[in-house]
């Protein structure tokens, strides 16, 4: 039986987009010598996203469906840890 990945970080950027996909490039974390590549509709992500941005595929546990978390909210949450350090 082969069994899938139940936890995981992807790093994204968006290469292009139009008025409804992104283009976007994923690499793992660290990172390999390739590259996957993937067409995502933009309604895929919580945010506003431009060539260039970076973004975050998170799945926690092997219960939960993969979220996407743009790198705005991403650098808000660290800061806001960070804040009673």
């Amino acid at each position: 039986m082969i069994k899938g990945l139940t936890t995981f970080l992807l790093i994204g950027i968006v290469d292009s987009k139009d008025d409804f996909f992104a283009t976007v490039e994923i690499n793992l974390n660290p990172a390999t010598n390739q590259a996957g590549h993937a067409v995502m509709p933009l309604s895929a992500f919580p945010c506003e996203v431009k060539e260039g941005d970076t973004f975050y595929i998170l799945k926690l546990t092997e219960d939960t469906d993969p979220v996407i978390i743009c790198k705005d909210k991403f650098e808000a949450t660290k800061e806001i840890k960070n804040v009673g350090e």
